[in-house]
């Protein structure tokens, strides 16, 4: 690791200014001399509130801490750059120093040890380079990690501080947002909040906050490893360029398998490639085999910049849309440019996630685990666009939950302790988050708009020896893709039908010979086989039409079979005219995002069989009337007897309840595995109805800070109805009165704080011109309506998850209707709400 070198300029006593700003005889503040630590490369970071909130960063140079103090706190997003003022010199013993410095000193305020680790300039790089005005570093510390760079700015006439920009560059350890500082809210040194500190209280209580998260442990591991893998590659034996195999494929599953014998990975939205290396020479090949090297010019040439010995290497080749996602219909767009280079436009990248040969030996027989660490090393020095794809041992259900929620396809499980198999196997099984499929293009309808060359494209896949109808797509296309397939189709068209269907007959159709491959993203099949809710992705290539069949889950794994909603004409809200059938579709489609909130979680729901404007009413037990996947948890109640309660796991669940008449769905702070250990606290912000909209959203931006004040990250929800929800995830490990004591006693003491605002108390009478902080759905067997669910209030309002940013801009309680539901799926892959409604932390001894 490269060292500092002795920085330039440097005063005879660098810490002349640090001792003269201070009075030690008011100060907990240590002195001191210059010193250097242990190891020489210490970093810290302080979080201080002082006059202003900051975090200074400090970095061991010479025997003292160069600092700078950093606005709103480091990010891990590349493209938010932080203004970081240059402070003077502090001591090496600074660096344990927490505690308060009294108000009326220098610098008066609470300091927290929030990071500490090893920083090291790139190589090829120094400390000295700071009096050039800029520093490229790197991190390794508890929360801060990989590559930084420090800049200065130019001083402006009468400015008297030294303004620089901190700012985290690209690579494995980023992320989105404010993330980092939103989420770290304790010290790493005792584990305390900063009003813990404030108060004096010592760091003798169960550490709030502190990590142990084996899930980032092991997404982090291959960063690691390669650290510990840079050294020289060694000349290897002369053999040839490995030739195409057989890539292993998956077996579609309907559950993510459990337990520590498995690793997941996610799964790519692009193209399963074979790469072939050898030094300069590097040949890419689709899965069935086809030579697409010519196609992806710029990746090849990435490679061969490795000078990788001969190998043969699974992966996937992927294009990012705009909002950074793995997307396939970009990555289809650039294939159709043809230019085989890589524009700024065109961010194409390589995930390897496999190593079946390496120098002349075959690896098939090695253990799933053993060839990935093979492929880490091998790739040890890999950049962008070459990726090795990072794993999870065990918590694949974790990962799964992350990736629906951002969007993406879902997850790929392998048995660790599987050799590589080149056909279809249960030791690697895939898990999607949406259905998505490739079917055979047999035809295609008129379109009745001018200038749309169709309307629909008929769809097919094979089934025993014989292509079977499947339906037709509409939606998904851009109008160059409309142009393209039409120039394709026109060369396809037949008079008669390639499968056997009774639109035979039907006007409008012109048949295909059956030649092109199409993905298919849809909701699900219906009763007679055919796709619900489709959308185009783009055509495939790389697979034959004879190939293309039903990916249906392995035997043995959980049944999805449709749900049939009956009467689903049926107006369910009558001001606005939403039916039972697009209530269920709604919750069909949203799914994916709201499982990770309610399911295995105890509900209650709203019933509203004729509607919302007739009777409807709360159920919390199981009649048995509901179907197989809603599930029962048996409860103790006060009595002493047992009662069975309701639970979902599924979409089919969650769809079985709206057959039944559900609107609404209210969920335990509790799960259905451990109902006594609650893992969420929640406080309904009711306000007075004289009150206006902006006041709760105040007060919530109130209670968010004054929760960080303790140690706690929060998350904003917008009810459906009047007010905002702010929820407080935490590790469980207490009980039902500690949980119900710390709700109250938080809501009382903001009431006696600020009586004029606030209300802990459910009176209406004292509720006259406050906001009630409604506390006790934090009770055992009380429930709080869920994410994403339906409201039973006129206009078909949904509770919806935001970010504390965009809360500033809401008008009400409820901008968000059934209607919505494409912007609520795009919102939870948002940057706003990367991260939402999950944090490891736990409850404070407050």
């Amino acid at each position: 690791m490269a060292r500092s070198k002795k920085a330039t300029g440097a005063p005879a006593d660098p810490l002349a200014t640090y001792n003269a700003k201070r009075n030690f005889a008011k100060t907990p503040e240590p002195s001191g001399g210059p010193q250097s630590s242990e190891s020489g490369d210490l970093f810290i970071v302080q979080k201080h509130d002082a006059t202003r909130l900051h975090w200074d960063l400090r970095l061991e140079v010479d025997g003292v801490l160069k600092s700078w103090a950093v606005t709103k706190g480091p990010s891990h997003d590349p493209d938010i750059k932080r203004l970081a003022v240059r402070t003077e010199d502090h001591p090496m013993s600074y660096a344990e120093f927490e505690g308060t410095i009294p108000r009326g000193e220098y610098g008066g305020g609470t300091v927290m040890l929030w990071d500490r680790g090893s920083w090291a300039p790139i190589e090829g790089k120094s400390a000295s380079n700071l009096d050039e005005g800029h520093l490229h570093f790197t991190l390794q510390g508890e929360r801060m990690k990989g590559e930084w760079l420090l800049i200065r700015l130019k001083t402006r006439p009468g400015e008297k501080r030294e303004n620089w920009l901190l700012r985290k560059l690209q690579d494995s350890h980023v992320e989105q947002g404010d993330a980092l500082v939103e989420r770290e809210l304790t010290s790493v040194l005792t584990g305390r909040s900063i009003a813990e500190i404030a108060a004096g209280k010592g760091g003798e209580f169960p550490l709030a906050g502190k990590k142990d998260d084996v899930f980032l442990a092991q997404m982090n591991k291959a960063a690691a490893h390669n650290a510990s893998k840079t050294k020289p590659r060694k000349r290897h034996k002369a053999v040839p360029l490995p030739k195409f195999r057989k890539p292993q494929l998956a077996t579609l599953v309907d559950e993510v398998p459990a337990g520590n014998g498995w690793m997941h990975e996610i799964k790519f939205d692009g193209y399963r490639t074979m790469v072939a290396a050898k030094g300069e020479e590097v040949r890419v090949y689709t899965r069935s085999g086809k030579d697409w090297t010519d196609k992806f010019a710029a990746l090849v040439e990435a490679i061969a910049a490795l000078n990788l010995p001969a190998c043969l290497i699974d992966g996937e080749i992927v294009a990012y849309d705009s909002k950074g996602n793995p997307d396939f219909s970009t990555l289809q767009a650039v294939l159709k440019r043809g230019h085989g280079s890589q524009s700024k436009a065109d961010k194409l990248a390589f995930h390897a996630f496999d190593l079946v040969e390496l120098d002349g030996e075959d690896l098939a027989p090695l253990s799933n685990i053993e060839r990935k660490e093979r492929l880490e090393a091998l790739l040890a020095t890999a950049e962008p666009p070459v990726h090795v794809a990072e794993h999870v041992i065990g918590w694949g259900e974790k990962l799964y939950d992350a990736m629906c929620r951002a969007g993406q396809e879902g997850i790929i499980a392998k048995k660790l302790d599987a050799k590589y198999r080149h056909a279809r196997s249960k030791a690697w099984v895939k898990v999607k988050c949406t259905r998505r499929q490739e079917f055979v293009i047999v035809g295609w309808k008129k379109s009745a708009a001018k200038g749309r060359p169709f309307a629909s494209l008929l769809l097919a896949q094979n089934e025993g020896g014989k292509l079977v109808y499947k339906g037709n797509v509409g939606t998904g296309f851009t109008t160059d893709e409309m142009d393209d397939l039409a120039a394709k189709m026109r060369r396809l068209g037949r008079k008669t039908p390639p499968v056997e269907t009774d639109l035979a007959s039907a006007k409008g159709v012109t048949w295909l010979t059956p030649k092109l491959v199409a993905e298919i993203a849809f909701a699900e099949f219906t009763a007679d086989g055919n796709v619900r809710h489709g959308s185009y992705l783009g055509l495939r290539s790389d697979k034959p039409a004879k190939a293309v069949r039903p990916e249906k889950p392995a035997s043995g794994s959980k049944s999805k079979s449709q749900v049939k909603i009956s009467s689903p004409e049926r107006v369910i809200f009558p001001d606005s005219g939403q039916k039972k059938g697009e209530l269920a579709d709604y919750y069909r489609t949203v799914a994916g995002i709201m499982l990770p909130f309610a399911g295995r979680r105890p509900v209650s729901l709203v019933r509203c069989p004729q509607g919302r404007a007739k009777k409807c009413f709360f159920q919390k037990h199981d009649s048995g009337s509901f179907g197989d996947a809603v599930h029962h948890v048996p409860i103790r109640e006060k009595d002493g007897g047992t009662e069975d309660y309701l639970y979902v796991e599924d979409a089919r669940g969650i769809l079985q309840c709206v057959q039944m008449g559900t609107i609404e769905f209210h969920g335990w702070a509790s799960r259905s595995d451990d109902v006594e250990a609650p893992d969420r606290v929640i406080f309904d912000l009711d306000p007075d109805e004289g009150l206006d909209f902006k006041d709760v959203k105040q007060a919530a931006r109130d209670i968010r800070a004054r929760l960080s004040d303790i140690g706690l990250v929060s998350f904003a929800m917008l009810s459906g109805g009047k007010g905002v929800h702010v929820v407080v995830p935490l590790s469980r490990g207490h009980g039902w009165e500690a949980h119900k004591d710390f709700a109250r006693r938080f809501a009382e003491a903001l009431s006696l704080a600020e009586p004029e605002r606030f209300t802990a108390t459910m009176s209406k009478a004292k509720r006259k011109g406050r906001i009630f902080i409604d506390w006790l759905r934090n009770q055992r067997g009380s429930t709080a309506v869920l994410p994403y669910s339906a409201r039973a209030r006129s206009g078909a309002p949904v509770a919806a998850p935001i970010g504390w940013n965009e809360l500033k801009e809401m008008q009400d309680a409820k901008p968000f209707t059934i209607d919505d539901v494409a912007a609520l799926i795009d919102r939870a892959a948002s940057k706003e709400l990367s991260g939402w409604g999950f944090a490891e932390q736990r409850l404070p001894n407050v």
